[in-house]
């Protein structure tokens, strides 16, 4: 943001920012629309109010300030075996989708985009051919989108980030040089940063997590959290790797080691404090996105408006009708060379489900901002600016909105899987409890009431699931005796617990449902003996 004026002025801008996010983040809550969308057509509105104080979108704010954290955040609740489950569709698209979006470009950009040629139309294709995760991750999970589905639009989402970077500094080198990479030199160098951002992500993972085991403090746990996306992007980008790639890889680790290095309190505390952040974020960087039309239609020159508008409507659907073009094509191309090399019954792909995928590639402020970063030297800048923010808007807010109505059209409402999952998780857990509990009575030869109190009380949970927390009288027995039973028992769900992830029996959504239950109870146990004491 570079609104000029001083500190001051940044102030206000800030503090107008803030208060456009709380106003319109809560009229959608009242209209029950997702909240991005709202704020980037509010953001475009306030764009042509007379007297806005002009806000123009830097790319460096938004690649050290707003990615990291946005990218932590989306990385840290991507489930690991969906991601492993679904890698091969994930490649195809965050790698295949975006080189072909690239050479759809190409080959068309005479027809479509007057006064480009193909290596402009190469620049213009890495600029908006990565899907934005901030976007898929803000959206997607609103919208009632089946988990299987959402988990690939955010996988894609989330590494198409580096396939898409890769590209546009291909694309520039193409322009500065005009060179033409070759074949092996475009696959190495995508190897090194994609590679490289992998390894710097686990080390720094590694590292943190080690560390973490040593320090049992909220406030600092929240602070190192905050700080590891930033630093791992730094330093990816130091190393000449890619930033995105390190903060992703990172991310996925610690998340699947947080069960081992977060206490309970950290987990709720941490919870809270980046739901609020990411809420934040997010915010700002939809509004940020509707202000920018006027400024950007303001630098094309000797174009009338409804000439503008016939361009960026049209780039737009033809992008839409590219990413559909592969997605069904890539899909039912698959289904048919496994039915021919495996000679068994392959089930076929939904075509429902093959749709909204392809209707759920939405742009978000990376492209924008990777638009805006292009040298003021390009003849085509103003104009690639323009049109990735039509394709911003037509894929955030069009196909948005439209995405509930045709997901109950094509009737892909049903319940989540992650439920019936989430559902035999918790019977494990309790069962493990019941019969952990039951052993240990047997061997203390204790048959007082408080081992009778507590097996009645998580039989009674496994009986009605799903299970309510439910207070059993301690009568007479010692509190302190009664907690450490208790915490024995939750430790012992714990483990059960990490044992169905690590045997891929549940998935991350409902391991992290779980987790929460179990951090609470510990969170009631530790606060009933406070007022008990």
């Amino acid at each position: 943001m570079t609104p000029g004026g001083g500190v001051q002025s940044v102030e206000t801008v800030v503090l107008l920012l803030l208060v456009f996010v709380a106003m319109f983040a809560a009229l959608a809550r009242r209209l029950k629309i997702p909240y991005p969308i709202l704020l980037v057509t509010a953001g475009l509105l306030l764009g042509f109010v007379p007297g806005m104080p002009r806000i123009d979108l830097d790319p460096d704010i938004v690649f050290l300030v707003f990615l990291p954290p946005l990218l932590h955040a989306a990385a840290w609740t991507l489930s690991w075996r969906e991601f492993q489950r679904n890698f091969s569709s994930i490649a195809k698209l965050a790698v295949g989708l975006v080189f072909f979006t690239i050479l759809g470009l190409a080959m068309a950009a005479g027809k479509i985009l007057p006064g480009f040629d193909w290596r402009s139309a190469v620049l213009l294709g890495a600029v908006v051919a990565a899907t934005d995760a901030i976007a898929a991750t803000s959206i997607a999970r609103r919208l009632g989108i089946p988990p299987s589905i959402v988990e690939i639009l955010e996988a894609e989402s989330l590494v198409n980030d580096g396939t898409g970077l890769v590209a546009l500094q291909f694309g520039l080198l193409l322009l500065a040089t005009g060179r033409t990479p070759s074949p092996i030199e475009t696959v190495g160098r995508l190897f090194f940063l994609i590679g490289g951002g992998v390894l710097i992500g686990l080390a720094v993972g590694a590292i943190v997590a080690w560390f973490e085991t040593w320090v049992d403090d909220g406030g600092i746990e929240i602070i190192i959290s905050i700080l590891v996306p930033y630093a791992t992007y730094l330093l990816g980008a130091r190393m000449r790797v890619s930033g995105v790639i390190a903060v992703i890889a990172c991310s996925m680790y610690m998340s699947r080691k947080s069960v081992t290095y977060m206490s309970p309190g950290v987990r709720l505390q941490a919870a809270a404090v980046w739901d609020a952040l990411t809420f934040i974020l997010n915010g700002i960087v939809f509004v940020l996105i509707g202000l920018q039309l006027p400024y950007v239609m303001g630098q094309i020159h000797g174009m009338s408006h409804s000439v503008l508008l016939r361009y960026g409507i049209g780039f737009s659907l033809a992008m839409i009708a590219i990413r559909m073009l592969w997605v069904f094509g890539e899909t039912y191309v698959s289904y048919a060379l496994q039915r021919w090399a495996q000679k068994i019954k392959v089930e076929p792909p939904s075509p429902g489900a093959t749709f909204i995928i392809g209707w759920g590639g939405m742009r978000g402020v990376l492209s924008l901002a990777a638009a805006v970063s292009l040298p003021y030297t390009l003849p085509q800048r103003s104009m690639i600016i323009y049109l990735a923010f039509c394709l911003i808007f037509a894929t955030l807010v069009i196909q948005g909105l439209t995405m509930p109505s045709l997901i109950r059209l094509l009737g892909l409402c049903g319940a989540p899987s992650s439920h019936k999952e989430e559902q035999e998780a918790r019977r494990v857990l309790l069962r493990e409890a019941v019969a952990h509990l039951s052993r240990r009575r047997v061997k203390k030869k204790d048959q007082s009431a408080m081992f009778s109190e507590i097996i009645a009380m998580y039989q009674k949970r496994l009986d009605s699931l799903p299970p309510e927390s439910e207070e059993a009288s301690v009568g007479n027995v010692g509190y302190s005796d009664r907690k450490a039973a208790m915490m024995d028992v939750l430790q012992v769900e714990r483990n059960a617990l990490i044992r169905l992830r690590d045997d891929g029996q549940i998935s991350e959504e409902a391991l992290r449902a779980l987790q929460y239950e179990l951090d609470l109870t510990e969170s009631r146990i530790h606060t009933a003996g406070t007022l008990e004491g």
